[in-house]
């Protein structure tokens, strides 16, 4: 253990040598808005509310990175995994469908498709938490900005945040009269992307409201040579709406609403012949495989299926919420009330073949997910400047979910033909009470010391009834054909919080260290191949982090560099892990054991000119197996020290972008960037074959602006080298296959935005 420690020590002094090596022109750091031609050549501000109330991102003690929204509309930067290509320390995991996405901060994530477990990474959005991470596949319009808070957030936002939060702030209505069009198409699939909104005053000094709609409709990128259909696409229409009310000047209250549908397909193409056997961990190969996929071939850049079915899904995505902020003198109360629904159908070709075969079963899914979550949150902010500042409060969440599931498998014996089924009724139920505070004590003006703590109360209990025609028949029963009814409860009640020091080296420096200790609640392995061996409880997650940091401004706020290390260890990890149940492989929920992430991220941006904005930020981040827990009856699995799922040690983005004005009123913008990243495990079991290698995708863009801002009009080219890669690998049918994602080649697109 000591040398594993050393050489890890080793290679965290050389990661954070050769960053220190980069030329300072080439650091930047969170997505930077478009210069603007103006006089000052300085770096706008960035506000946030990582701290529950609104700081400049310079002073605030966490690694943050921030995308604003109209960096987000100009890049064509659309849900949260274009955000990850963006944000070098988050990866997002894709799957076939959003309900099995999941996303990772500095390589921790939770991989399930069980709904007994909170993710590791909460995504909010308006301070309203979204229980499953397939909720947050929403479509990112009408967005303020997105912040990326790296590390255990266990103390204010507490919820399933023992990796980080992704902070989803949307636009306010604004005060004066406006509205805005914007639409777009790209190539590659037809992709059409539309886009409207108004905002205004209503009632003057009293009632401001805003509407905003999207349409997008997209083809795909993927054949399928059964039909000749184009598939790995999806239509999808939404609104949100808000309401803001000042009814005297230290009272607002905001009523918000918002409903997304979409309706997606998607396809696995064969990616590798080989796969890992089970329970020996043998790589072997199913050449009969071939032949039945033809014309469909196997390769690493292959874009075809052969399948009389391809995944579909319809997913509804609504909810509501109120929120009130009151002044009681010099301190704030806020009060967040939200409800939300989610609906998702999913039906899936689990064989991924054209033909039934004798020894080629044919199989299919339907699952039905029906979510229903409310939350209420109460908080007091003391007011800023004094020796305390401090945020206190309380909070309930209340989560239901029900699932339907049922695969029926039709196979050939001798010269029959014999059809069977397993259908599953399940679901969970649970209840998180909290208490919080966090304080801030100004010693001096540039000292300070930081402490809070949660108290938090979980209740989890799950439900499961399991049927089968037949015992013995893959997929269809793990164990036997029976009834089989499983129900269970559990509680705990945990502390998580953060302690630290912030030091002001100057009005341009300041340095920070804290210890955070992240907690996420009990789980349940509670999904279709549930049986009476998994009835009990996971252990809680728990995580210690360690966290140094130091943000600085130069060159009279023409350049940000933000710096962070960090260590952290997670104890009880959760997280999906494939073995055997009484002979029949199934995909369990297990306590994984200890898992550590360790690494620095560098963080820049510059303004040489009024002109020209360069961006860039760099992580190094190396999740590791530390002590890997097999589950019981399971073949041994020697992974310990070995990367954990969709965790690549480095990932980097470089930008920058350049104004050229051609004359009064009129400007040229051209924007790039750069997304790089070293190899990534797709599987915790270390499949070689679902590795995928390096690489880099470089974006452009010409955009002619009026410089007033009433209109902009934009060429873009995405993935200018024209470089495939696989967004997700997994086995499946005898192979592995791979998830294609938008910009698995080059495309090209034109849009056109027009505010009034």
């Amino acid at each position: 253990m000591k040398s594993i420690a050393l050489q890890r020590s080793r290679r965290l002094f050389a990661a954070a040598a050769s960053l220190a090596a980069v030329p300072l022109w080439a650091q930047p750091a969170p997505s930077a808005a478009p210069a603007v031609a103006d006089e000052t050549v300085q770096l706008e501000p960035v506000t946030v509310t990582a701290t529950l109330r609104e700081k400049p991102l310079q002073q605030v003690p966490v690694a943050i990175t921030v995308v604003n929204g109209s960096r987000a509309e100009q890049a064509n930067l659309n849900n949260l995994f274009d955000i990850a290509a963006d944000v070098p320390s988050l990866t997002f995991r894709t799957n076939s469908s959003n309900k099995d996405t999941s996303l990772f901060i500095r390589g921790v994530g939770t991989v399930t498709t069980s709904p007994g477990v909170e993710p590791s990474v909460s995504t909010v959005v308006d301070g309203v938490v979204l229980a499953r991470p397939g909720q947050a596949t929403l479509d990112l319009f009408d967005i303020e900005r997105v912040e990326v808070l790296r590390g255990s957030q266990g103390t204010l936002f507490g919820k399933n945040a023992s990796a980080g939060v992704i902070n989803i702030v949307t636009k306010d209505p604004a005060k004066e009269t406006a509205g805005y069009v914007d639409t777009s198409y790209f190539s590659g699939g037809d992709e059409f992307r539309f886009r409207a909104g108004a905002s205004g005053e209503v009632k003057p000094d009293l009632a401001r409201v805003s509407v905003n709609a999207i349409y997008a409709t997209y083809d795909g990128n993927v054949t399928n040579a059964f039909n000749g259909d184009t598939v790995n696409g999806y239509d999808k229409s939404g609104v949100r709406g808000k309401v803001v009310l000042t009814p005297s000047a230290t009272s607002k209250i905001t009523f918000a609403a918002d409903y997304l549908k979409t309706d997606s397909d998607t396809a696995q193409v064969p990616y590798a012949l080989n796969n890992v056997a089970f329970p020996n961990t043998v790589t072997a190969t199913n050449p009969a495989v071939v032949a039945a996929l033809d014309p469909a071939t196997i390769g690493k850049t292959n874009r075809t299926v052969n399948q009389d079915d391809v995944t579909t899904v319809a997913d509804t995505n609504w909810g509501l919420s109120g929120t009130a902020e009151f002044g009681l003198g010099d301190f704030t109360l806020t009060s967040i009330t939200a409800y939300r629904e989610w609906d998702n159908t999913q039906l899936r070709d689990g064989d991924f073949r054209p033909n039934l075969a004798a020894g080629f079963p044919r199989s299919r899914d339907r699952g039905i997910v029906d979510i229903s979550q409310l939350s209420q949150e109460l908080r007091l902010a003391s007011p800023t400047g004094g020796f305390l500042e401090y945020v206190a409060g309380l909070y309930y969440f209340s989560f239901d979910n029900a699932e339907l599931y049922r695969r029926d498998v039709r196979r050939i014996i001798g010269l029959a033909t014999v059809d069977d089924f397993g259908a599953a009724d399940y679901g969970t139920s649970s209840d998180s009470y909290a208490a919080y505070g966090e304080s801030t004590l100004n010693f001096t003006d540039s000292f300070r010391a930081i402490g809070g703590l949660r108290l938090t109360h979980d209740t989890l209990e799950y439900y499961h009834d399991r049927f089968a025609t037949a015992a013995g028949v893959p997929g269809v029963a793990v164990a036997n054909p029976a009834p089989y009814v499983g129900r269970g409860e559990t509680d705990e009640t945990a502390l998580s919080g953060r302690v630290g020091l912030q030091f002001d080296v100057s009005k341009k420096v300041t340095t920070y260290a804290t210890y955070s200790r992240g907690y996420k609640g009990p789980a349940y392995n509670v999904f279709f191949n549930h049986n009476q061996f998994q009835g009990d409880p996971l252990e809680p997650e728990t995580s210690d982090n360690f966290e140094v940091g130091v943000k600085t401004s130069s060159l009279e706020d023409r350049l940000i560099v933000n710096v962070a290390l960090f260590d952290s260890t997670f104890h009880n990890h959760q997280a999906d892990f494939g073995g055997f149940v009484n002979g029949v492989f199934a995909t369990n929920l297990v306590n994984a054991g200890t898992v550590t992430t360790r690494g620095i991220e560098l963080d820049a941006v510059a303004r040489p000119t009024n002109a020209l904005t360069l961006s860039a930020a760099v992580t190094f981040a190396e999740a590791r197996v530390d002590d890997f827990a097999n589950p019981t009856n399971n073949p041994a699995f020697a992974i310990n020290g070995k990367p954990l799922p969709c965790a690549p040690d480095w990932k980097a983005t470089l930008g920058g972008n350049y104004r050229l004005k051609l004359s009064e009123g009129y400007a040229l913008d051209f924007a790039t960037d750069y997304n790089w990243q070293s190899e990534v495990q797709y599987q915790l079991r270390q499949n070689p074959d679902t590795i995928q290698d390096s690489f880099g995708i470089w974006n452009g863009s010409i955009a002619l602006a009026n410089l007033p801002g009433r209109w902009r009009a934009t060429l873009h080219v995405k993935n200018i080298t024209d470089q495939s890669y696989a967004a997700f690998l997994s086995q499946g049918g005898g192979i592995v296959n791979r998830i294609v994602p938008r910009d698995d080649s080059r495309y090209f697109g034109v849009s056109f935005r027009k505010d009034f």
